[in-house]
């Protein structure tokens, strides 16, 4: 996820979620860890990989699965946020690997500078914040060399934290707030500067841009209740920003139930009851660039 958009009054500062990026990596990172084994197993071998790219590294989650995946490789972390990449290094110190990302700030929207000849391009939940996602493929596949590959991680299914009914409220709560995720994320890509309105047929888009679509996978993420402090911090930071994204698209009565589940004190809030769980399952597309560059 790239760093800090503005999209007319859907703002996004992703400098400020930084410590919620961060929990989301440390949550996320086994399914980070088998994407990048995944990538590794389709181009055959880590040998004589010696860049790969992870544009719209957030947190640096994938950065850092890359790093492991592909140990003689330079991991190019591209952001457009300096308190997200200064995160990544953070963290990548911290795993013993930081000598091996080098940041660029970078936006999709035009080509990335210095990174041309990687074996993989890797974008999480990045492409959709650039107006022409076009654009944003064709700049990935440019830092690609022969035979590398452009992995797209978007689409999946809406995550689950709660049973449909807890006891409290209408069933289906979740739901509710999908469908006005949804609404919100429309608006705000509508108010992207150039935004263009593609159909999200990710492998469609990869065949556009002068790849060959080689693979389509889904990976799972499960945390089982109870959930750890961690966890439901996350849970809890989830259904905030999905609160403030509803804006008044909710009635009084769900308005009403998640004043609840935020509430820290409550018996019945996220942070303290015993049913709070996460599954979701993040899909992952591939192209790949011809060996035989034209």
């Amino acid at each position: 996820m790239t760093g800090h958009y503005a999209h007319g009054s859907h703002h996004i500062d992703f400098d400020v979620m930084g410590g919620l990026l961060a929990r989301s990596a440390d949550l996320e990172a086994p399914w980070f860890a088998d994407a990048a084994r995944w990538l590794r197993d389709l181009l055959g071998s880590p040998d004589g990989v010696d860049r790969v790219v992870d544009a719209g590294s957030g947190a640096g989650g994938m950065a850092l699965a890359l790093a492991r995946a592909f140990p003689g490789a330079e991991v190019v972390a591209v952001d457009t946020a300096p308190a997200l990449l200064e995160l990544t290094i953070d963290r990548a110190r911290h795993e013993g690997v930081g000598d091996r990302i080098r940041p660029v700030l970078a936006d999709l929207a035009a080509p990335v500078p210095g990174v041309e000849g990687a074996a993989v391009a890797w974008a999480s939940a990045a492409v959709h914040h650039v107006g022409d996602q076009r654009t944003a493929i064709a700049n990935l596949a440019s830092c690609l060399g022969p035979g590398g590959l452009v992995a797209l991680a978007e689409g999946g299914l809406p995550a689950r934290h709660l049973p449909s009914d807890i006891g409290t409220g209408r069933p289906g709560l979740e739901a509710r707030l999908d469908a006005a995720q949804e609404t919100w994320f429309a608006t705000m890509r509508n108010e992207l500067p150039g935004a263009v309105r593609q159909p999200d047929d990710w492998p469609r888009l990869l065949v556009d841009a002068g790849l060959d679509h080689v693979a389509t996978r889904t990976f799972l993420i499960e945390r089982r209740a109870p959930l750890g402090d961690q966890e439901r911090e996350h849970v809890r930071h989830v259904f905030a920003s999905r609160a403030e994204h509803a804006g008044d698209l909710l009635d009084t009565q769900d308005r009403g139930l998640l004043d609840m589940l935020l509430d820290d004190d409550h018996p019945e809030g996220l942070l303290r009851r015993p049913d709070v769980f996460l599954l979701a399952a993040r899909t992952v597309h591939v192209g790949r660039r011809a060996a035989s560059a034209p």
